[in-house]
């Protein structure tokens, strides 16, 4: 098996006058959740955009897998979950049933997969109910029950418990940190040192299109002798 799950090489991407990504290079290992972390504007969604084929580079290479995302979009599309900050859900259907829908694309029976979803989005009754009536945090769990169902290779989670509560954001997190395996990994984007600093086992720091610094949280932080890794992050992106 590869050592690497994911790998981004010289990727850079211009939106007119602005270079949003330059040069941006990193890798991702199996079984290991890694925090893509930066100001606003710094390119972390850029770069998610690229890697779930949405956007295309004007240079650089990403592959996901072994799956290139330029020559074999589809099979990048097979191997990865995105889970966008702003992402909804139907508010005309039920949990489970926007469940069902979900797993439908992925299964000509998707009972399995749809069982496997209520039990990840852990609702009880509220399942049930139609998702307009849910809290945020619950809507929350549920999307991302529907992208971890489906096993995928490649999990990509920006800003995964933005807005939640402290009960609902501890039991995504426990979600999280319970899915790599060393056939999957997780790209998990966040403005919450100490969620990164819990969940991910490497780091790397974005700034202006460019990764500035990569490594476990433990390291960054004896790298730069801070006493955590917010401190990393005001250095690094100052």
């Amino acid at each position: 098996m590869s050592d690497t799950a994911v790998r981004v090489e010289g990727l850079a991407k211009r939106f007119g006058d602005v270079q949003a990504l330059g040069d941006l290079s990193f890798q991702v290992a199996p079984n290991e959740i890694f925090g893509l972390v930066g100001p606003n504007g710094a390119g972390k969604s850029t770069t998610l955009r690229i890697m779930s084929t949405l956007l295309s580079a004007d240079d650089g290479e990403v592959s996901v897998f072994g799956a290139d995302v330029t020559s074999a979009p589809n099979a990048v599309r097979e191997a990865i979950r995105y889970l966008p900050e702003e992402a909804g859900a139907y508010e005309n259907l039920t949990g489970r049933r926007f469940l069902q829908f979900v797993a439908g694309f992925y299964a000509d029976d998707p009972g399995e997969l749809l069982e496997r979803g209520v039990e990840l989005a852990d609702l009880g009754e509220r399942i049930t109910d139609k998702t307009s009536e849910y809290s945020k945090g619950m809507t929350r769990r549920l999307l991302l029950a529907s992208s971890l169902m489906t096993e995928p290779q490649l999990a990509i989670l920006d800003e995964p418990t933005s807005g939640l509560d402290v009960r609902n954001a501890r039991e995504v997190r426990e979600v999280i940190k319970d899915y790599p395996s060393p056939e999957r990994s997780v790209i998990l984007s966040s403005h919450n040192m100490l969620e990164v600093e819990y969940l991910c086992d490497r780091v790397g720091l974005i700034n202006e299109g460019e990764i500035v610094a990569v490594g476990s949280p433990t390291e960054l932080v004896a790298e730069y002798d801070v006493e955590n890794l917010e401190d990393v992050f005001m250095e690094v992106t100052a």
